[in-house]
């Protein structure tokens, strides 16, 4: 377990470690132990606080910092490679950044990110999605705006900051062209597309999606 990660993850949401305890099932005094490296979790409860984080568990065994600061680019790639106002539903968002991630395995057999997707009802998506949307509020570097049911996204001046330097040009080519073919679509046309994919189609809810099934689909329906 990366113990400086684990402790991290705590501080950085503010808990103690008696609230991380009692939600993992364990005493504090165990859980010091674990944060002091003296004590390793169990599998259920490495399950328990990735839950509690919202992350895999093999994010806890290796601290996926770069992994998260690329995914974190990509989503202001998307941000401001789309036109007109650049405000881009959340789920659209999050639809729009699996494609990239799952479209570069095709023609490369590796993830633009190298983050795992989980399948839920709204769609494939990484775990880490819901915390780095709430980080990015809290350091005001997106902008949340509530219109009907929707969250809209856009990019503050201090998420202008935000470099690229992690993406190449082949893969901001490909940012772009996954913009052109979805920049006028709503969020329930592109929400279908993902759903209709044979990665999200042949996994059980609540299982992290292989991306190799993304090669047994057709050239056409990749993105």
């Amino acid at each position: 377990m990366n113990i400086k990660f684990i402790k991290k993850l705590r501080t950085d949401n503010g808990y103690s470690q008696a609230h991380v305890a009692k939600e993992i099932n364990m005493s504090r005094a165990s859980y010091i132990s674990v944060e002091q490296g003296k004590r390793q979790l169990t599998l259920n409860e490495a399950d328990a606080l990735s839950k509690l984080y919202r992350i895999t568990i093999s994010d806890l065994v290796t601290n996926n910092k770069k992994k998260y600061k690329k995914y974190e680019q990509m989503l202001f790639a998307f941000l401001r490679s789309m036109g007109g106002d650049r405000k881009v539903p959340k789920t659209k968002l999050a639809k729009l950044l699996y494609l990239s991630d799952f479209a570069w395995f095709y023609n490369h057999h590796e993830s633009m990110s190298g983050l795992e997707y989980r399948k839920i009802e709204h769609g494939p998506v990484p775990d880490y999605y819901f915390r780095l949307i709430e980080e990015l509020d809290g350091d005001d570097k997106i902008s949340i705006e509530h219109k009907d049911k929707a969250l809209l996204i856009s990019e503050t001046r201090v998420g202008e900051k935000v470099a690229d330097d992690l993406l190449n040009s082949e893969e901001k080519k490909l940012i772009k062209k996954i913009v052109k073919r979805w920049e006028d679509k709503n969020t329930k046309e592109i929400v279908g597309f993902a759903h209709s994919q044979i990665p999200y189609v042949f996994v059980d809810k609540g299982e992290i999606i292989p991306y190799e099934l993304i090669t047994q689909e057709d050239p056409a329906h990749v993105y």
